[in-house]
């Protein structure tokens, strides 16, 4: 299994794992979305497989500027 994958014209993140059956990575695709994560899963060969990305929205800097 591909690590990313562009679905849809956007990059996509595997998790890392074969769910074993379509229940499973459901809810795995809801608790990702209720995280704020853009969500996708497919079906290869009988096994399920979630993808996830978030767009960075917001970048927060820490410390003074280096000179």
């Amino acid at each position: 299994m591909d690590i990313s994958r562009i679905i849809d014209g956007k990059k996509f993140m595997w998790d890392g794992v074969e769910h074993k059956d379509e229940n499973e990575a459901k809810g795995i695709v809801e608790k990702y979305q209720s995280d704020g994560f853009e969500t996708r899963f497919l079906i290869e060969e009988n096994k399920f497989y979630v993808f996830t990305r978030r767009v960075v929205t917001e970048v927060k800097v820490e410390g003074a500027p280096s000179a």
